[in-house]
């Protein structure tokens, strides 16, 4: 079932990070008295009442200026470029979310900017199954007072529904209001099962994602272009290879912490990220002539975090003057800064000749199906027993770690469960030593492998 999309949106410093910090239970984003903060994406999972859902923190819109260039003269509220500088980020934000938090500051009082954002958001709505949709909720925050409790009243003037005081900080009122979240969000239901393999292609900014998608195809399906950035949204695309359907998902560039642009660009990144979390494999695409960059490692941790299966695709090779040594040499400079995934297939190719493309989605299908292997019991406790005879793990305590058994619980990922006497035992390079036993019986090329201790 798809999680829903929760949009928090509002001028600066009203506390967008604190209240999504407090919804995440984590303080991933930074929170300051400076406005202006918050300056890359933040997305990540929260759950109220059994509900998963997604919440993304968005830079605030400033009303003194007319973008990010902090050296232009202060705008009015009519300004065009404000305007149209509101109306990006709104826009965005009513197409990619299933709901819309609306966060105001409870002691400043409704401001001009503040109006601004909620009658953009109110004609951005469209109606379905009789209700405005995505439903905005206004939220009043920095309520610690009751007096500025009891005036959170005064922001019905802003035409949004009911108004909902609370304090991020503290967290006062902050699960009344989710309640009504949850209660508001539309019933998304189902999706429809979809068999094909789903291959998603990522990376930086004019790698030539596009190119490859288009090279796969055989056709110019998804324009190309030589500016960073052109891919605005997840595009999927269906074919079959090999009798087996296969769904690809192209998605936008993902920048550097910190360079990713507020409005438009912000929701194309989560598009990129919600698309690698509904994908088996993911196709990192690496420009061979930049080499690989520690972005190219940040994204691939994103990968990784969501458990998915990658291939190593080395773009623009036609670029690279060689020798006989040149492929080996490459390939042994992205292990070492890529060591993390020194399990993944590398492909060398280029989008633009077509060279070596004919092998990438041969490649990822094959990655696919060692995702799914599942492993016999008596074959993984037999693994395990050589192992510690072989290596027995070094306690932090003295007290022997000790293994009773295992068995893999699930694939896609493989994961596998072990049954042992205390899991606080053991660090975690005796898990990789494990993992790379396994590995030694089964590849799982390409797919991370996920193991759990359970006390038993």
């Amino acid at each position: 079932m798809k999680k829903p999309l929760i949009a928090i949106v509002g001028r600066p410093n009203v506390g967008k990070s604190t209240l999504f910090n407090r919804l995440v239970e984590k303080r991933m984003a930074i929170v300051d008295d400076i406005p202006g903060t918050t300056r890359d994406r933040l997305m990540m999972e929260a759950e109220w009442c059994g509900v998963v859902f997604d919440v993304v923190d968005t830079g605030g819109i400033d009303p003194a200026h007319g973008g990010p260039d902090k050296n232009k003269e202060p705008l009015s509220i009519a300004s065009a470029d404000f305007v149209e500088e509101i109306r990006s980020q709104a826009d965005v934000a009513i197409r990619g979310a299933d709901a819309v938090l609306m966060l105001v500051d409870g002691k400043s009082g409704a401001t001009p900017a503040d109006q601004e954002i909620a009658q953009i958001l109110r004609k951005a709505q469209v109606t379905r199954y009789g209700k405005p949709y995505p439903p905005v909720i206004l939220v009043v925050n920095k309520c610690e007072s009751e007096e500025v409790r009891q005036n959170a009243v005064l922001f019905y003037s802003l035409g949004i529904n009911e108004v909902h005081p609370i304090s991020a900080l503290h967290g006062l009122g902050v699960g009344d209001m989710l309640d009504v979240l949850i209660d508001a969000l539309p019933t998304l239901g189902e999706e429809e099962e979809d068999t094909s393999v789903k291959i998603s292609i990522v990376g930086k900014p004019n790698v030539g994602k596009s190119s490859l998608l288009n090279a796969l195809l055989g056709e110019e399906r998804v324009i190309v272009s030589p500016i960073a950035g052109t891919t605005r949204d997840s595009i999927d695309t269906r074919l079959v290879h090999d009798d087996t359907p296969i769904t690809l998902i192209d998605t936008a560039g993902i920048r550097k912490r910190g360079s990713i642009k507020p409005g438009v660009e912000k929701y194309s990144v989560i598009r990129a990220l919600q698309s690698i979390a509904r994908s088996d494999v993911a196709l990192l695409v690496v420009d061979a002539y930049e080499g690989v960059k520690s972005q190219d490692a940040n994204i691939a941790g994103f990968v990784l975090d969501e458990w998915k299966s990658v291939v190593v695709v080395v773009n623009k090779w036609d670029l690279i003057e060689k020798d006989t040594h040149t492929m080996a040499e490459y390939t042994e400079f992205i292990r070492h800064e890529l060591k993390f995934l020194d399990y993944v297939p590398l492909l060398f190719i280029s989008a633009k000749t077509g060279q070596r493309v004919n092998k990438v989605l041969a490649t990822a299908l094959r990655v696919q199906e060692e995702r799914m292997i599942r492993l016999p019991t008596s074959q993984i406790n037999r693994i395990l027993r050589q192992a510690q005879d072989k290596h027995p793990a070094q306690s932090k305590t003295g007290k022997p770690f000790k293994i009773y058994y295992g068995t893999q619980v699930r694939n896609d990922p493989p994961t596998f469960l072990l049954h042992v006497n205390e899991p606080d035992l053991v660090h975690f390079s005796y898990l990789r030593y494990l993992e790379n036993r396994i590995r030694e019986q089964a590849p799982f090329e390409g797919t991370p492998i996920r193991i759990v201790l359970r006390k038993s």
